[in-house]
């Protein structure tokens, strides 16, 4: 069992003269997990990278990575973490094949890795041209490369799949899921929800420096205003025989909160014998649209400590 969780923030505070980034932020991943860091432009997802990287402090509270503070040398030389920032941005005359072999040098990864890479993400026809020749997508898939090189024990990918065609955004997922079969803790930052919904073990919705909503997408489906679906075949003609059905009946279909559900699916064997039926969940999109138009404080206990 692991000592301590790799990713720990505890009640953080961010403040730039008077304007606050981030204000009273807590939670924790856990080795294996992936986290979905989401919110708005300015809500405070690239302090949180910043703070968890060491490049900033907290003006109050703690960051603590892989059992030690982010500010500790210790920390800082030991863990061995991978980082993809927003804009990807190398020197526009080395070639693919240097960029790489530039990072496996830095952080002490054979060679063979670089060539093994090159070839996983498409980049073999390319390797010896210019970056200065790359598309944007090729130098996203190249950023992605460089990012987990070293098969790091945190990786850190902040908008990974902009530029990416679905093909190459699904191959990166693939390799994200490889990964946390590994043990790594993987937090990425994204705006294309629908592609990060289906791989997400968790999500932190952040607004205006706040943590508004952590947890997984049924959780905070919970904590929303959003009700699930549930359709079956003969459900028009028995929602005119059962008036408690009729109350749930909207737009064709019923329609309970999550907290209902089981109490109505249980309804529906146990009184009319309906065992084949279809449940809508809200999904990843709906659910944060909600919260940001209903903001509530979400944040669940087990968002700092897990068991």
């Amino acid at each position: 069992m692991n000592r301590y969780i790799p990713i720990k923030l505890n009640d953080v505070s961010l403040k730039y003269g008077d304007f606050t980034a981030l204000d009273k932020v807590s939670f924790g991943v856990k080795p294996g997990q992936m986290m979905a860091l989401l919110g708005h432009n300015g809500a405070g997802k690239s302090s949180i990278i910043k703070l968890i990287l060491g490049l900033v402090a907290p003006s109050s509270g703690s960051v603590t990575i892989m059992g030690e503070s982010a500010q500790s040398p210790r920390h800082k030389h030991k863990t061995n973490l991978g980082y993809l920032p927003e804009d990807v941005s190398f020197y526009d005359k080395l070639t693919g094949r240097e960029v790489l072999n530039y990072f496996a040098a830095l952080k002490r990864v054979r060679p063979a890795r670089v060539a093994e890479l090159i070839e996983e993400f498409g980049l073999g026809y390319a390797q010896d041209r210019q970056l200065k020749t790359y598309s944007k997508g090729m130098k996203q898939r190249l950023g992605v490369a460089q990012a987990i090189l070293s098969d790091p024990e945190i990786l850190l990918l902040d908008e990974p799949t902009v530029g990416l065609d679905p093909q190459a955004s699904q191959f990166l997922y693939g390799k994200i899921n490889q990964l946390k079969q590994q043990g790594c803790t993987v937090v990425v930052s994204t705006h294309e929800l629908s592609l990060v919904e289906s791989h997400m073990d968790t999500a932190l919705i952040m607004s205006k420096g706040r943590l508004l909503a952590m947890g997984p997408s049924s959780e905070m489906s919970a904590r929303s205003s959003l009700k699930t679906g549930i359709e079956f075949g003969e459900l028009a003609g028995l929602v005119e025989r059962d008036h408690y059905l009729k109350r749930f009946f909207i737009d064709g279909r019923l329609q309970v909160a999550p907290a209902q559900k089981q109490q109505m699916i249980k309804y529906l064997v146990s009184r009319w014998q309906i065992f084949d039926f279809t449940l809508t969940e809200p999904k990843l999109e709906d659910i944060y649209h909600d919260l940001m138009q209903h903001p509530i404080l979400s944040q669940l206990e087990q968002s700092i400590e897990f068991i």
